[in-house]
C-alpha cells in the first residue's frame, strides 16, 4: 500500500519537474506557467513540512490537549502573496516584451532566425 508521505513527496515532485520544464520554455506563456507551478509545489513542501495534526487548534490554549503550529500556514499565506505578486510582473513584462517586439519568446527573436 502507498503510503501518504510518499505521495506527498511524489506531487511536489511531479509540480517542480513541470515547473523547471515549463520555465526553460522559449515562449513567454508557458514560462508564466511554470513559474506558477513553481510556487505550487513550494506551496504544498511548506505546508508538508508544517506536520499538520487533525482536530487541534492553531491557538496556544491552557485548555486544549495540544496544538498545530501556525507557523507553516502563515508561510504559505506569505508565499501565495508573493506568488501572486510574481506571477502578476512576469505577465505585466511578457506582455511588455511583445508589445515592443511584436514576438512572443523569451530572447525577442522572430521564429524564422531562431532556426539558423
Amino acid at each position: 500500500m502507498i503510503s501518504l508521505e510518499l505521495l506527498v513527496a511524489s506531487a511536489i515532485a511531479l509540480l517542480t519537474a513541470a515547473g523547471v520544464y515549463l520555465v526553460l520554455r522559449r515562449r513567454t506563456f508557458p514560462v508564466v506557467l511554470g513559474l506558477a507551478f513553481l510556487s505550487y509545489a513550494i506551496n504544498v513542501f511548506l505546508f508538508a513540512m508544517g506536520r499538520l495534526v487533525i482536530d487541534r487548534p492553531p491557538i496556544y490554549d491552557k485548555a486544549a490537549e495540544g496544538y498545530t503550529d501556525p507557523l507553516p500556514q502563515a508561510l504559505v499565506l506569505t508565499a501565495i502573496v508573493i506568488a501572486f505578486g510574481m506571477t502578476a510582473f512576469v505577465v505585466v513584462l511578457a506582455l511588455r516584451s511583445f508589445l515592443e517586439t511584436g514576438v512572443d519568446r523569451v530572447d525577442g527573436t522572430p521564429d524564422a532566425e531562431s532556426d539558423r
